[in-house]
């Protein structure tokens, strides 16, 4: 059954009986589980929010080394991210993390002679598929052969049902193969946008999320990939402006509280349990990871609640450099011909004052997420100066790596069946998170979608009408 929440019910046990008014626990401070508490809070809904961590902003956060703000990683979103865009609106953040005017997007090819490795992938102000015409006809990092080919291959993505359940069942890499994509085009087109998106190489990815993300974010709308990142630090937008948008919504927020239980009442409303306290809820939003989720869950709540220990992580590496001095003039840029992935100019943002501090981002990064930080400096140093000349005789003021292991669903075959809705088997419970069924990868975007899921869902609940909700799931067509 689908609801127009564009998530799957677990069935017909749930929300059988509408409770007016109420009071709703949101365990979670991610972007899932703020969104969920805004939306709820704007209906007109008492809210608490529960966090472990003594932030909020989940895996898209900041924190203090020396005189240096840090981001864990780098976060980009594109301008068809509606939901994220919305919450970036609703915490007052849009100015901090603009958009590009136009999709531009920098590649550097080390294996072409100096002076020959530049390219740039860009859009130009023309209907679609035109748009990428121009961009694609002068791409300097493949043959001509192969630039045709990717524009047919475009097209049959084009017409591919993303309600197919079938596209979930493949693999992205076989399809293109199929589509006669080169491993050169792999490599410097569908993987180069696939593999920072999708968090996988082609071969390891499900055909329907990348047909999803390549859609929509190339053959949409002539703007829809425009690429938007924060110009301050996550922390500003996620942790600091989301708390001032809760207070001012009427939602307490707690931190360094970590839920110990949830269960369901007699007389049809919940208990939530922290150390020392409880919470008595007539909703409650899970917007933890998939196996913190796992963990709390009733029984009887969902069918086969272990699909959620089998849906796999995948981890993404950031190499942070500190240089004494500007190696990079780019905003950012993406490589090819080198284990470098998206190098990215964070020195305003971090607050250094000399020099530049550069963030790698390293995506499907299973091979090198446990390598000690000798091993990892010795490796990506030396990739750095073949990449930016510049740095090659620079001097190397700091070099430390974040880690998320877990830092993604593993979007493979399969996955989608895995992905819960946002509606359980329990009445007043609910689901949200990006690993939950928004039909989007894992993504920022993805999680303020189902936070806005989530909280629909509680409101046909509570019997509060959900008209203050934004609506964009139709726009994930």
């Amino acid at each position: 059954m689908t609801h127009d929440n564009g998530t799957r019910s677990e069935g017909a046990l749930s929300d059988v009986t509408a409770r007016p008014g109420g009071h709703a626990v949101v365990v979670g401070g991610g972007l899932a589980g703020v969104t969920a508490a805004l939306a709820l809070a704007d209906a007109g809904v008492r809210v608490t929010l529960l966090e472990s961590r003594p932030r909020l902003g989940g895996l898209a956060f900041s924190f203090r080394r020396g005189d240096l703000t840090v981001d864990n990683g780098q976060h980009v979103y594109l301008r068809c991210c509606t939901a994220y865009r919305w919450f970036l609106d609703r915490v007052g953040g849009t100015a901090l993390a603009p958009l590009q005017d136009r999709l531009d997007v920098p590649v550097v090819d080390v294996t072409r002679p100096e002076g020959r490795r530049l390219g740039r992938l860009r859009r130009d102000p023309l209907p679609v598929p035109l748009h990428l015409g121009r961009g694609l006809a002068t791409y300097p990092h493949l043959p001509l052969a192969d630039r045709a080919r990717v524009g047919r291959a475009a097209l049959a993505l084009k017409r591919l049902d993303l309600a197919d359940p079938g596209l979930d069942a493949q693999d992205f890499g076989s399809w293109l193969a199929a589509h006669g994509q080169s491993p050169r085009a792999v490599e410097a087109l569908w993987d180069l946008v696939g593999v920072a998106t999708l968090n996988a190489v082609a071969g390891d990815a499900s055909l329907g999320l990348a047909a999803m993300v390549f859609k929509t974010g190339l053959l949409s709308d002539p703007g829809a990939a425009d690429i938007g990142w924060a110009r301050v630090p996550l922390g500003d937008l996620h942790d600091k402006l989301a708390r001032e948008a809760l207070d001012a919504a009427g939602v307490r927020t707690e931190v360094r509280t970590r839920v110990t239980s949830v269960l369901a009442d007699d007389d049809g409303g919940w208990r939530v349990q922290v150390p020392g306290e409880r919470f008595d809820a007539d909703a409650v939003v899970l917007a933890v990871p998939q196996h913190e989720a796992h963990g709390l869950l009733p029984e009887g709540a969902l069918d086969d609640p272990g699909r959620l220990l089998r849906m796999g992580y995948a981890p993404i590496l950031n190499v942070h450099v500190v240089y004494d001095r500007k190696v990079l003039n780019a905003p950012f840029l993406t490589a090819l011909g080198t284990p470098l992935q998206w190098v990215f100019d964070r020195t305003d943002a971090s607050g250094l004052k000399e020099g530049q501090y550069l963030a790698v981002s390293q995506s499907a990064a299973q091979d090198e997420i446990d390598q000690p930080v000798a091993v990892l400096r010795e490796r990506y140093l030396p990739e750095l100066e073949r990449l930016l000349p510049r740095a090659r005789g620079a001097e190397v003021k700091d070099f430390f790596v974040t880690r998320e292991r877990t830092a993604t669903f593993a979007p493979a075959p399969g996955v989608g069946r895995l992905r819960p809705g946002a509606r359980t088997k329990a009445p007043g419970l609910y689901l949200a998170g990006a690993w939950t069924a928004t039909g989007w990868p894992a993504t920022m975007e993805s999680a303020v979608r189902s936070g806005v899921g989530a909280a629909g869902a509680a409101l046909d609940a509570l019997g509060r009408s959900r008209d203050v909700l934004p609506d964009f799931f139709e726009e994930a067509a």
